[in-house]
C-alpha cells in the first residue's frame, strides 16, 4: 500500500485521513505519520540540534526527519530556538502542548508492552530508557523516599531526582553532579535485563555497573517492573 507524499498536517485540517470527526483520529493524523513518535520522544528531555536527532534515529533519513519536524512544527507540537550556550546553536524543541504527550505516550507504552510480540531485543535510545523509566516507575511505592541517581548510557548523562512517587529526569551534559547512586552501562538496553528483567548486577553478561550502597541501589531497581503479557487467543 503505497502513501501520497504526506505535508503539513495543519494546512490541510481534520480529516485528512479519516475523515471523521472522532478526536483519537485527528490525533493520529497530527502525530501518526511515520518516525513522528520516536522524533517528538527524543525532544522530551529538551531541544536537541537536527544532526542529534538524526544521530539517535539511524533508520531516518534527513529529508524525511525535515518534513516530519515542519509538519509538527506547523502543527504546534515543535517549535525552532536559538541558543548561545555553550555554543551558538539551532535546537528543536517540543511545545507546552507537545510536551503534554508525554501522558499519551506512556498509556501507549504501558499498554503496548503487554503484548506477546513486543520485542526489547530491539535497539533502544538513551532517551526511550529514561522516559521508560518514568512510566514503569510503581508510583505508589516509596513516596516518602527522595534521593538523587545519575545515568550513564554510552556517551549521554542524565541525572533522576526520585520525590514523591515522581522520577524527574534531565541531561547532565558535562556538568559534575554527585548522585546518591549511580548507573552506567555501554548501551540503553543493558539497563533492561536487571531494572525489568530483574536479573543481578553480577549476573553472567550483565554490563549494567552500579555505585552505591548496595541497599539503595537494590530499592531503585525495586521500583520498576512491567505488567503482564496479554495471553494470546488460541
Amino acid at each position: 500500500m503505497k502513501f501520497k507524499k504526506e505535508t503539513n498536517v495543519a494546512s490541510q485540517g481534520h480529516g485528512k485521513w479519516y475523515d471523521d470527526a472522532c478526536a483519537a483520529a485527528f490525533a493520529m493524523e497530527l502525530i501518526g505519520e511515520r518516525w513522528s513518535l520516536p522524533i517528538i520522544r527524543e525532544l522530551m528531555l529538551g531541544g536537541r540540534r537536527f544532526s542529534d536527532i538524526r544521530a539517535s534515529l539511524p533508520g531516518l533519513s534527513a529529508k524525511v526527519l525535515t518534513e516530519r519536524l515542519e509538519s509538527l512544527e506547523a502543527a504546534g507540537i515543535v517549535t525552532r530556538l536559538a541558543v548561545n550556550s555553550p555554543a551558538p546553536a539551532k535546537l528543536y524543541a517540543l511545545t507546552d502542548w507537545g510536551l503534554a504527550l508525554e501522558d499519551v505516550m506512556q498509556a501507549l507504552g504501558r499498554w503496548s508492552v503487554q503484548s506477546p510480540e513486543h520485542n526489547p531485543r530491539l535497539p533502544l535510545t538513551p532517551v526511550s530508557l529514561m522516559l521508560s523509566m518514568r512510566t514503569m516507575l510503581d508510583a505508589t511505592a516509596d513516596k516518602d523516599w527522595d534521593t538523587t541517581v545519575r545515568f550513564v548510557v554510552g556517551e549521554e548523562r542524565f541525572l533522576g531526582r526520585l520525590k514523591g512517587g515522581d522520577l524527574r529526569i534531565e541531561r547532565m551534559g558535562d556538568r559534575e553532579i554527585q548522585a546518591d547512586i549511580a548507573f552506567q552501562a555501554p548501551d540503553a538496553n543493558a539497563y533492561l535485563w536487571v531494572f525489568y528483567g530483574k536479573q543481578a548486577l553480577d549476573a553472567a553478561g550483565i554490563t549494567l555497573k552500579a555505585e552505591g550502597d548496595p541497599a539503595l541501589v537494590a530499592r531503585f531497581i525495586g521500583l520498576f517492573g512491567l505488567p503482564e503479557k496479554r495471553r494470546q487467543s488460541a
